[in-house]
């Protein structure tokens, strides 16, 4: 058994004993909610007498059941929230149904009705689906989590559909809140509403790209704070693309360098030419050939003393021409690790790697310099001799330089895997 599903079933147990909803699981979590419906149909076949026994404890417990013959379900008084949570997620169609009669207006139970609309039985799903459409929508939005994660059912859509209406012709106020979501999905429903009502201006949506989390809303935001300025417009550059620039997140960065063109600033890009981000480098280069400035000469002068700013060699790489790979070639014995790596990034990029040229490299205390010189020489493997590699094997010698070893001696056939472990054929 699972941690989650013995969480569930322990919640299952309480309501079951008499124990209010909120204190047998958390109401705001809706993994916990899910975890109920299933619980309860699991134990339900399992622990019958948990729901069908007469006894109470407390005298809270009302206790329902079914006739097979007549298809009815008789409960002995008003239910609470708890024991209508149970009768809410029970496997007998008949009895969810009958709960989902009771559970109009109980707004501790709107998570259970949300859970019913996608429900399997057709009489369940249609009676939930009707009290579902009659919530107020701060109600939904308040569930938002719980819809997003069950609109993933084959049945979910409806909920989902709801929800979205609600938040595109509702307040302001509610999209706005949802905005900060911890979940997920929640958060990228809410910018993506929020970006169709136009609710945010320029310089939140570049913050916002800059410092969110989650990657999806980073795109969304950014690429409509870029659509904001418009051709040539210098107002929003502070606002905007510095805040752009300034992300950490490669890609935002790269919608930052592409915004400079629109604001007629194309020699800014200059300085990302030499980002560690491969995206931002062609951003960057593409932004200075917009404004007539061919960056390759610009790498070469970089490259005489690229201390300063070591993807200079790997961005030469990348856009320059085979000749280029003998100044590249000179910057392997560089003193600056990040500069060795950066080179043969460069080789692999102009196609001008030479085995012997890059080989010694395998033996460089920068674990960055022996993991570009370990792809360099991968497609070469054949023509490494293995001694050398074995000897970097050895324990005394740093993990990743034995990480390299095994890496070459496997694609040369070197050294074979039994049982999860790399073996030398000479063992």
């Amino acid at each position: 058994m699972s941690t989650s599903e013995g969480q569930s079933y322990e919640a299952v147990e309480r309501l079951a004993a008499g124990v209010g909803l909120g204190q047998a699981l958390d109401v705001t979590d809706p993994d916990q909610w899910i975890g109920l419906d299933f619980g309860v149909r699991q134990l339900a076949w399992r622990r019958p007498e948990l729901f069908h026994s007469k006894a109470s404890r407390a005298g809270r417990r009302m206790w329902w059941g079914s006739n097979a013959a007549r298809a009815v379900v008789t409960w002995s008084r008003r239910p609470d929230d708890g024991e209508l949570a149970l009768a809410l997620c029970h496997p007998d169609g008949r009895i969810r149904e009958a709960a989902l009669e009771k559970a109009g207006g109980r707004s501790a139970l709107l998570a259970l009705v949300v859970i019913r609309c996608a429900d399997w039985v057709g009489p369940v799903r249609q009676r939930a689906r009707a009290l579902l459409a009659g919530t107020p929508s701060s109600r939904l939005a308040a569930h938002a989590a719980l819809i997003l994660r069950t609109g993933r059912r084959s049945r979910g859509g409806f909920a989902q559909e709801l929800l979205t209406e609600e938040l595109r012709s509702g307040p302001a106020g509610q999209v706005e809140a949802l905005l900060g979501s911890e979940d997920r999905a929640t958060a990228r429903l809410a910018h993506r509403v929020a970006l169709e009502r136009r609710l945010l201006p320029a310089a939140r949506l570049a913050r916002t790209a800059a410092r969110h989390r989650d990657v999806v809303v980073q795109d969304l935001c950014a690429e409509a704070a870029v659509a904001a300025l418009g051709e040539g417009a210098c107002d929003g550059f502070t606002e905007v693309v510095v805040a752009l620039l300034g992300a950490r997140q490669p890609r935002v960065r790269s919608a930052g360098v592409t915004a400079l063109r629109r604001t007629g600033r194309h020699a800014d890009a200059e300085p990302y030419l030499t980002d560690r981000s491969a995206v931002v480098r062609a951003c960057a280069r593409w932004v200075l050939r917009q404004g007539g400035i061919d960056p390759a000469p610009l790498y070469r002068a970089l490259c005489a003393d690229p201390a300063g700013r070591p993807a200079a060699a790997v961005g030469l790489g990348e856009c320059g021409v085979r000749e280029d790979g003998d100044l590249v070639r000179r910057l392997l014995a560089h003193p600056a690790p990040g500069v060795r790596a950066f080179a043969v990034a460069g080789l692999r990029a102009l196609d001008a790697v030479r085995v012997d040229d890059v080989t010694p490299l395998l033996d460089d205390p920068s674990a960055a310099v022996v993991r570009q010189a370990t792809m360099a020489l991968l497609p070469w493997a054949d023509r490494l001799p293995e001694e050398p590699l074995r000897a970097l094997l050895a324990e005394d010698r740093p993990r990743h330089q034995r990480v390299a070893a095994v890496r070459l001696l496997r694609a040369t056939g070197g050294m074979q895997v039994r049982g999860g472990r790399s073996v030398c054929p000479c063992a």
